[in-house]
């Protein structure tokens, strides 16, 4: 009996960790192929590639993001491939089974929950040829007798519904991170781990709160495949554990093991920023090499009631403290959850929140829209706050009692602005002086341009890194923004930051030769005070100003660079004259955390 479990990843990089926990589950007793494909794979590309390996069970992994693809890909592979049997599991499709075998006849069966045990023992009732009824936690077709007149029966297919039994004991299952068709794409993907299993809040918008309590799995085999994984080239490694540092010791455990054999891979974690305790922040920030962790933090909301109506708590102030005192230590990036449409916030109260996140400066801060999941109380309390959303998965919500569909608009146009600008790090010189010049609060900035942007339709349209400094440059003359020469020549300084070798081509009109060659050979004259300051201490640049003509730009701004810095005045009585770095210089300054730019004049 052939089987192949199967599953649409959003990108080629991603790896579904579901299927590595069945295979390893059920290898002992079955021969399992795993199957990835993207979103972006036709659904007959994805078809014909399972139907030529002939299999007689295919399992799908399902999720928001790929079950639109995969219910096409069973319908299309139950016409090529009659006799296959076919089974569903993941989030998307336990809590409603009965929705989705009604809407796609090729569904044989649906696992519910925890799909290791389950998929196992479906595979050996199909080597077995025995019915499935006392195998817990599934539903699945079956044919039942009904009467029709006079003592004659005739059969009809049903769906039965089998409850879940108790949890699968974590230390049952092997590992699933050791797998031989892995071992030469560890270095190329991203490695999704897990170290434990369940949440102990109760989020009424997340799947998390359906499970009760924190099962953990053994340390010292974390432990063990954490250092395999590293020693067969991981590069990402991204934990999924809903609040990976509710147990302190268990943490600071991990982070210690982390530190001591990382090898340059990066660790990504899921915590809860308000209880995170200040002993191990000062841990980190004194033992943990820059880069290697990155923190992902659920702020949602700032609102209070909208915090006591789904159910999560949450002290800000203690949050803000740990955001602050991890930005301090610069040793962890950090990215924070927003999500707009939740009970009883409104568009001004939305803006607040937006302002009072952003305030803390994080690396990235992701503007997200709720999504009524199938399973989740607010799903179930659509009615109570007149949600309006999307009938098919993500379940995005369009609006509700106290945001209108208009509103979700406009705050979807601050979440493009945000992305490319912020997020990506296009423009951040520029972004701090215009917040503190030129706009109120940093919703008023992004909204606005966002809307600016729409109106001019290049929502439509492609665009290059120049574009996004052109059209920022056209919404502020729009805007007409005070202070714009020295807001253009920070842009500039961002663009030239944006590059790792000297542009050939900029947007503004260059310096005049003669004059660039003047301040190339003043460079060059105080180059040993130059390089030690931009981390060339050793000396190993050569400095001259031929290296210059070449590494090296120059650039002017018409204001008092160093005084902006300190105080964030604009001081224009005393221009500037920057050497910004490319290349090797620009490198080791960025390796030693200092600037690509020296001040010259």
């Amino acid at each position: 009996m052939k089987t192949i479990v199967a599953a649409i990843n959003a990108k080629y990089i991603h790896t579904a960790l579901s299927l590595r926990l069945l295979k390893a589950y059920a290898q002992d007793a079955f021969e399992i192929e795993m199957a990835e494909y993207t979103v972006k794979d036709p659904a007959l590309h994805i078809v014909t590639d399972l139907y030529n390996r002939k299999p007689d069970v295919v399992g799908f992994s399902c999720y928001i993001w790929n079950i639109e693809e995969t219910l096409n890909c069973v319908s299309l592979l139950k016409k090529v491939l009659p006799h296959v049997r076919i089974i569903l599991g993941g989030p998307e499709v336990s809590f409603d089974p009965e929705h989705f075998m009604n809407r796609e006849a090729g569904i044989d069966v649906i696992v519910m929950g925890e799909g290791e045990a389950a998929f196992k023992a479906i595979l050996t009732a199909y080597s077995e040829d025995r019915a499935l009824h006392h195998i817990p936690g599934i539903a699945w077709r079956g044919l039942s007798n009904n009467q029709v007149h006079e003592g004659q029966t005739a059969q009809a297919e049903r769906i039965y519904i089998q409850p879940q039994a108790d949890k699968i004991a974590l230390d049952s299952i092997p590992s699933p991170y050791r797998l031989e068709e892995d071992a030469q794409e560890i270095s190329k993907r991203i490695v999704y781990f897990e170290t434990s299993r369940g949440c102990p809040f109760s989020c009424q918008f997340c799947l998390s709160s359906t499970e009760v309590g924190v099962r953990y799995f053994d340390k010292e085999q974390v432990k063990a495949d954490l250092l395999y994984l590293i020693q067969h080239g991981a590069r990402t490694i991204k934990f999924l554990d809903r609040t990976f540092n509710i147990n302190r010791e268990y943490a600071l455990d991990i982070f210690q093991f982390l530190i001591d054999h990382h090898n340059g891979c990066v660790f990504q974690f899921e915590i809860t920023a308000d209880i995170m305790r200040p002993e191990v922040l000062a841990f980190l920030n004194e033992h943990a090499p820059k880069g290697i962790f990155r923190f992902e933090i659920g702020v949602q909301s700032t609102n209070e009631e909208t915090m006591r109506l789904v159910k999560r708590r949450q002290n800000w102030d203690k949050l803000c403290r740990t955001v602050n005192l991890v930005k301090e230590g610069g040793k962890i990036d950090q990215h924070l959850d927003l999500i707009a449409g939740l009970p009883g916030e409104d568009y001004d109260s939305f803006r607040n929140t937006f302002n009072d996140v952003f305030a803390l400066r994080p690396e990235e801060l992701q503007l997200g829209f709720l999504k009524l999941l199938r399973g989740t109380g607010l799903r179930r309390d659509a009615e109570r706050y007149h949600y309006q959303y999307m009938e098919d998965a993500p379940y995005e919500m369009l609006s509700n009692d106290v945001l209108s569909f208009g509103d979700v608009v406009r705050i979807k146009q601050t979440e493009d602005i945000l992305e490319k600008y912020w997020n990506d790090h296009r423009a951040d010189h520029t972004i701090d002086m215009l917040l503190a010049l030129a706009f109120d609060t940093p919703w008023d900035f992004f909204q606005r341009f966002g809307t600016y942007w729409a109106e001019q339709g290049w929502s439509r349209i492609g665009h290059q890194l120049a574009d996004l400094f052109v059209r920022l440059e056209q919404f502020l003359a729009a805007e007409q923004v005070q202070h714009q020469g020295a807001i253009r020549g920070m842009m500039q300084l961002d663009y030239l930051l944006q590059h790792k070798h000297k542009p050939r081509t900029i947007w503004w009109e260059a310096l005049p030769k003669q004059e660039m060659s003047e301040w190339m050979s003043y460079a060059a004259a105080h180059a040993s005070t130059l390089s030690s300051a931009q981390g060339d201490a050793d000396g190993t640049l050569e400095w001259t100003e031929g290296y210059l003509h070449k590494h090296a730009m120059v650039h002017r701004l018409s204001f008092d660079l160093a005084h902006w810095q300190e105080h964030r005045e604009l001081d224009d009585s005393k221009e500037t004259v920057l050497l910004v770095l490319f290349g090797n210089a620009a490198s080791k300054a960025e390796e030693q955390g200092d600037r690509r730019w020296n001040i010259i004049y």
